[in-house]
């Protein structure tokens, strides 16, 4: 399989009440393309002031790995700065939000997978 640049779904959207909207590029569309073991596996883009809000998970786990930019990350309640090339993870039953506190663009690839 193929997916070319100009064929990948791309959205804007409110992520759990923060700040502005996140922009994502998908890269797999849940279900077959991912086995059925995931549900995200995006392009990340949070420009200045722009937020994903705090969340739970619930039966499945979320990977950042940050490409460009800065992020203020909350983990698990704990704010931690994170630079290109850290990696994120929030397992099942913990909680976490990611804002763009810088004047550059952050992008990151997100994954989700089922626990």
């Amino acid at each position: 399989m193929i997916k070319r640049e100009q064929e990948r779904i791309r959205e804007s959207k409110k992520m759990f009440g923060g700040a502005g909207e996140a922009r994502m590029t998908h890269i797999l569309e849940a279900g077959e393309e991912m086995y059925n073991k995931g549900r995200v596996f995006n392009y990340l883009y949070l420009d200045p002031g722009c937020e994903i809000g705090w969340h739970v998970h619930h039966g499945d786990g979320e990977t950042y790995l940050i490409l460009k930019g800065e992020g203020e990350y909350s983990d698990n309640g704990t704010p931690v700065t994170l630079h290109p090339g850290d990696v994120a993870f929030v397992d099942d039953g913990e909680g976490h939000s990611l804002v763009n506190r810088g004047t550059e663009p952050l992008e990151a690839i997100a994954l989700i997978l089922y626990k």
